[in-house]
């Protein structure tokens, strides 16, 4: 019964760790800790592509042409009619990561569409407005949506009609302000594509090939796993393009990103791949438009069999640290940890990611609460040992031994030398017929309070108490020193006591109490005799007999000793020779002698 309520115990607890783990994944509390693994494992540089090119809008630039929102747009105009008559062709399309709202003035605004007209490939940008607004959802609930489109910021009537449009806002995480999602459309009724997709698309027209668009997860988004870090693409300066430093013939058949490249310009943002360091927006345009070319994109893998995965590995890992050994679940933990790295990678591969930290963390944790747990159960089953033990052996005796490092309690049986004792009151039911029971139990209590109390001070184990008599063994089931001679000692005692006993019994009962007492040693077989259920600490053998029959022998207020006993304590205490006498169970007769008193005190050690 009992071993089936601590499986029924285990397996709540294991479907709990399960459960908890499972929610842990379903909430996402571990996320803002688990993005920091999964940019160590997947946002590793790789090989730019040479065909994505950058003209920056850098210092040197600004050094030339003066204020960026000054500039007349006649020098968009001039650079694509340069990047137009290039040896090698002209690029394959030309992205402005810059936001032409409004007019600026009307020649530069003609030549410049003109110029994007004539050219036929280019892409400009757009900006989103949101704005907090409160919606209704699929299940009828009203939330916050703080991504609702407000308005679109699209460049000037006549650019925008000759132009691809694509937006560039940037996702940025909440937790550490770094871009890592992309929204590859956005619009309810009229979906507008990103600035990245909307190159993308001029860039299949030109090529002739075809890029599959990322799966993105419930919110539209998509992760990039970023293919280089901040300044690894080709960029050139603008005004050396202009002033024909730098041949056109370069970005001929090229993807062409013209963007900010100073700091002054407000356009870098926190990056996954290189932390504390910023990297320019069209830098990031260009991470984005590579990652879709090469598939390195990812979306989060569906919770539900995720979490159900990691229930059950989490339950199973529960189970496994309370029925083994630590070493074996430390191990066992390990693989499933190393087994789920393998898994998220090949995932990543295949462009889904796993929530790297719950699982490692639920099991660090389960298997520190039950080596916990094991530490103090082992501690508390240790004080209740001790705390039974001191019922028969002398608390000092057993707080010292508890307190070594080697403490061991062995149970079942082991062969020992060991000191008997057996102390009885003589005539005790004769006595018992002529006294109520309440008179008898007065008697009993006071004289199995003096046995017990010379058992301990002399650091015996007190055994059993058998009716009116009491056994003590000594040396067991610790080591001690001297013992023959302090079993010795508390049948002296018990002796004496008993005068003092008598004196109450005759006052109070109108009775005489007088014992006898028997002590021999010898081999015997200690431990805990029984079941599983029900087991006595005990010593069993022929020592135990013979000296319960010397004490059967012994008349009132008289010690027999065994001769074995005598051998050992021969000049320590005075004794009268009785010669031999028979003992039941003894085919010979039994040479023992009557202990007097002590000739020294007791060492105790």
């Amino acid at each position: 019964m009992r071993m089936k309520a601590k499986q029924y115990k285990l397996a709540l607890l294991s479907a709990a760790a399960g459960l908890v783990t499972a929610l842990l994944v379903c909430t996402g509390a571990l996320d803002f800790i688990d993005f920091y693994l999964t940019d160590y494992l997947y946002q590793r540089p790789v090989a730019v592509d040479n065909r994505i090119k950058i003209i920056a809008i850098d210092e040197k630039t600004l050094a030339a042409l003066g204020p960026f929102g000054q500039w007349d747009r006649e020098i968009y105009a001039r650079l694509l009619q340069i990047l137009g008559e290039g040896e090698a062709g002209p690029p394959a399309v030309i992205g402005f990561d810059i936001l032409f709202t409004g007019n600026a003035g009307v020649n530069g605004d003609t030549a410049f569409a003109a110029a994007a007209y004539d050219a036929g490939n280019v892409v400009t940008a757009v900006n989103m407005v949101f704005k907090d607004k409160i919606r209704t959802g699929e299940n009828g609930r009203k939330y916050l949506d703080p991504f609702y489109l407000d308005r679109l910021e699209y460049p000037y009537a006549a650019l925008r009609s000759v132009t691809e449009v694509g937006f560039v806002n940037t996702v940025q995480d909440e937790r550490d302000n770094s871009v890592r999602e992309v929204w590859p459309y956005l619009g309810e009724s009229e979906k507008t594509p990103s600035f990245s997709l909307a190159v993308l698309n001029k860039f299949e027209q030109y090529t002739k090939e075809t890029f599959e668009i990322p799966p993105v997860d419930s919110h539209g988004k998509f992760m990039i796993r970023y293919c280089a870090s901040p300044g690894s693409y080709e960029a050139v300066s603008m005004i050396d393009v202009l002033d024909g430093s730098v041949p056109a013939s370069v970005f001929g058949g090229n993807i062409v990103l013209i963007g900010a490249y100073a700091p002054g310009m407000m356009d870098s943002f926190q990056v996954p791949n290189r932390r504390g360091e910023q990297m320019y927006g069209v830098e990031i345009h260009a991470n984005i438009l590579q990652a879709v070319m090469e598939g390195r994109t990812m979306v989060r893998a569906p919770l539900f069999p995720v979490a159900l995965a990691y229930m059950a590995a989490a339950g199973g890992f529960f189970l496994l640290a309370c029925k083994k050994r630590v070493r074996l679940s430390m191990s066992a933990g390990a693989a499933i940890i190393l087994l789920q790295c393998s898994v998220g990678m090949v995932m990543a591969e295949r462009g889904s990611f796993l929530p790297l930290t719950v699982l490692p963390a639920v099991l660090i944790l389960l298997q520190i609460g039950v080596i916990v747990y094991k530490y103090v159960e082992e501690l508390l089953h240790k004080r209740k040992i001790i705390s039974a033990f001191k019922q028969y052996v002398a608390p000092q005796v057993v707080e010292e031994i508890a307190g070594k490092s080697d403490f061991e309690l062995k149970l079942g049986g082991e062969r020992r030398h060991i000191a008997v004792l057996f102390v009885d009151i003589r005539g005790f039911t004769t006595m018992s017929e002529s006294l109520t029971p309440e008179e008898v139990v007065d008697i009993l209590n006071e004289y199995l309070a003096l046995t017990t109390h010379s058992i301990l001070n002399n650091g015996g184990t007190l055994d059993k108490f058998i009716g009116d008599a009491t056994m003590a063994v000594f040396n067991s089931p610790f080591d001690q020193k001297d013992y023959i001679y302090k079993a010795v000692c508390t049948a002296i005692d018990i002796r004496e006591g008993s005068e003092e006993l008598k004196r109450k019994a005759r006052e109070k009962y109108g009775k005489t109490v007088s014992v006898g007492i028997g002590v021999h040693c010898g081999d015997a077989v200690t431990g805990n005799i029984g079941c599983e259920f029900r087991m006595d600490y005990t010593a069993i053998g022929d020592t135990v007999n013979t000296a319960s029959r010397l004490e059967s022998n012994a008349k009132p207020g008289q010690i027999l000793i065994s001769e074995a006993v005598y051998k050992e304590l021969e000049g320590r205490i005075t004794v009268t020779p009785i010669g031999e006498i028979p003992l039941k169970g003894k085919v010979k007769g039994f040479t023992v002698y009557q202990v007097d008193g002590r000739l020294c005190a007791m060492p105790y050690g």
